[in-house]
Order: structure tokens, then sequence, then C-alpha cells
């Protein structure tokens, strides 16, 4: 794809001072990011509902937001319009963005994440194929729509972490959802022996 896949926080993650420029990570907005494959086939050993990197017939790359739960950085994955999107009511573990026109947020499949195995998002680099334009532009129109409502995002998250870990999903939901508490374990093992 044409968009340009960043080992660093895009500008707009920065705070300028005096002397120079300070990291920071903006909590009011979101920033896209892609997850290493390996990394996604590591987690899926221990918990089959996390998702594939990427789609088969399109071979597009795994692409959505950081949330941070308890101080654990996860990664919410995107998906892209679908029909049934329309139809489908928001809940706590689903989130349709623009009415689902845009796609939604699985937050059934976030997944934690350490920051070595993610990469920013570019959208802004320029773009060769009719196909690739379109997909940028969807990802820019995203991005905008999530960061309008990012509290609730948040707050919706959050919800879904808490009830998960306390056992009060219902079984239907509680049945599609990653295994948060094992994954968070498996993270922390993950990053211990990339050291």
């Amino acid at each position: 794809k044409c968009f340009k896949l960043k080992a660093f926080i895009p500008m707009c993650a920065f705070e300028r001072s005096e002397k120079g420029m300070v990291f920071f990570m903006n909590k009011k907005n979101y920033f896209l990011v892609t997850v290493k494959s390996s990394y996604c086939d590591y987690l899926r050993q221990f918990d089959e509902k996390v998702s594939y990197n990427s789609n088969k017939k399109d071979k597009r790359p795994f692409v959505g937001i950081l949330l941070e739960i308890k101080n654990i950085k996860y990664f919410a994955p995107l998906s892209s319009p679908k029909p049934k999107y329309l139809k489908m009511k928001n809940k706590i573990d689903f989130y349709k963005i623009k009415e689902g026109k845009l796609g939604a947020i699985n937050f059934n499949n976030m997944i934690p994440i350490p920051k070595t195995e993610y990469s920013y998002i570019d959208i802004n680099v320029p773009c060769l194929s009719k196909k690739e334009k379109q997909y940028n532009a969807l990802l820019a129109e995203q991005l905008r729509w999530l960061n309008r409502d990012g509290n609730s995002l948040r707050e919706k998250a959050q919800m879904l972490y808490n009830s998960k870990m306390n056992n009060k999903l219902p079984y239907n939901i509680k049945k599609r959802c990653c295994n948060f508490k094992l994954l968070e374990e498996k993270c922390i093992e993950y990053s211990r022996r990339k050291k």
C-alpha cells in the first residue's frame, strides 16, 4: 500500500519547547498503526480470537488505533465498511464508524501490544493507483470520526475490559472476546524474550 509506515511518532504528537522537541502521546487524538504479523501469530498460539494480520484476498495490513488501559497499550483493529454494518447496532465490543458507512472498531479483538510491535502510519504520502488513493481517503476519514468520538471510545474499551476481567459479560459477547488477562501475560513474556 502507498501509505508509509513510520518507526517514529508523527509530528502532531510532539510538543515544541525552547530546548527542542519533547515527546508526548496526545491522549485526545488517535493515531493509525499497523501491527507486525509475527506478534499476531505469537498471540494466536494462546488465543484463537486474535485477528489475522492481513486479509488473504487483498493483503491489506492490520490497521487500528492505540488505546491505554490500566497503563497497558492496547491495539484495537479497524474494519473496512461492510453492508452488514449498516444494519448492526453498536454494542459494548463493537462500534460503528459514521453509522457503519466507514467501517467499525472491533473492541472484542483488541490486544495488548509492546511498543516494538507496531508502526505509525502516514496517510499523507502520494498514492499511485486509484485504489490506493481510495484506501488512504477511507483511513483519513475513519481517523477524523474516531478523534471526534475520542473519549466515548476510551470509555467503551475500558468498560469492555473491566467487564471481561470481572466475568460480567453476557455469554455471546464473552465467547467472541480475546482473553485480555492471558494476552497481557503473553505480551510481557514476549517483551522479556525480545530484550
